[in-house]
């Protein structure tokens, strides 16, 4: 990525956007030395609570074998297998054997869901996070997370709508934190049209993330349109004006 753009969108995020935090990123690499590589956990941990260090600056690069959740291994692409019985997980459980987590009503509903989102493959051996300041010339980063607060959302959503013929260029389809992150957008980057994906809604993962926060996942060809056009938007109206004084007297 070129350092040039880097270095403008943070002095456009400042200007419209003030003292509101900079979104993270993600690439996948075979190689990666700029970022710790974290090791598996005893018992397992959530992805989404270690993108908290992501967040607060450090870069962290993740194999295989450092996330334990089969889920998280799946949405990344790691595994093109989810854990035994998960129809059952997903929706009403198996009695005295599994508690389900009754996201669905059904375990038929899930096997509907599952089919419109076939399993992905990993292009390279790490997936590597980066809060946006710390991206490194060569990096590639695939898709912009943003983890905000309604004030900013609502910028964020209008200006991915702002040059698009329809009036659905944010969408909110069901699915875990780790999916609304990285595979749900990861799919869209491959549309002719990407859309962004609000997320975070996944009550599993909602522990690990603020109370008021959610997330907006925006695959990285989109992100450049967007920045693009921020200085001839709204943005420079009154109007956000307003919000935006808010959003620097809260952050």
């Amino acid at each position: 990525m070129q350092t040039g753009f880097k270095q403008q969108f943070i002095e456009k995020w400042e200007q419209y956007f003030p003292s509101a935090p900079l979104p993270i990123t993600f690439y996948y690499a075979d190689q990666e030395e700029q970022a710790l590589e974290m090791e598996p956990y005893k018992g397992g941990h959530c992805l989404i609570r270690e993108l908290a260090r992501v967040r607060n600056g450090e870069s962290l690069s993740f194999e295989s074998k450092a996330v334990i959740c089969p889920g998280g291994r799946y949405y990344l692409g790691f595994s093109q297998h989810l854990r035994s019985n998960f129809r059952y997980f997903l929706s009403c459980g198996i009695p005295d054997k599994m508690e389900g987590e009754r996201y669905k009503a059904t375990p038929e509903l899930v096997d509907e869901r599952l089919k419109d989102e076939p399993p992905s493959i990993a292009p390279a051996k790490k997936i590597v996070f980066k809060r946006w300041d710390k991206l490194a010339e060569d990096d590639q980063p695939k898709v912009v997370i943003f983890f905000a607060r309604p004030d900013v959302l609502s910028g964020l959503a209008v200006l991915a709508n702002y040059d698009e013929h329809g009036s659905n260029a944010v969408v909110m389809p069901f699915g875990s934190g780790c999916s609304s992150i990285i595979k749900l957008p990861l799919k869209e980057s491959e549309s002719k049209h990407p859309r962004a994906i609000l997320g975070m809604f996944d009550v599993s993962a909602r522990p690990w993330v603020p109370e008021d926060e959610l997330t907006l996942s925006i695959p990285f060809p989109k992100f450049v349109d967007m920045v693009g056009n921020m200085d001839e938007s709204f943005l420079i109206t009154e109007s956000w004006n307003k919000v935006k004084t808010r959003i620097e007297g809260i952050n």
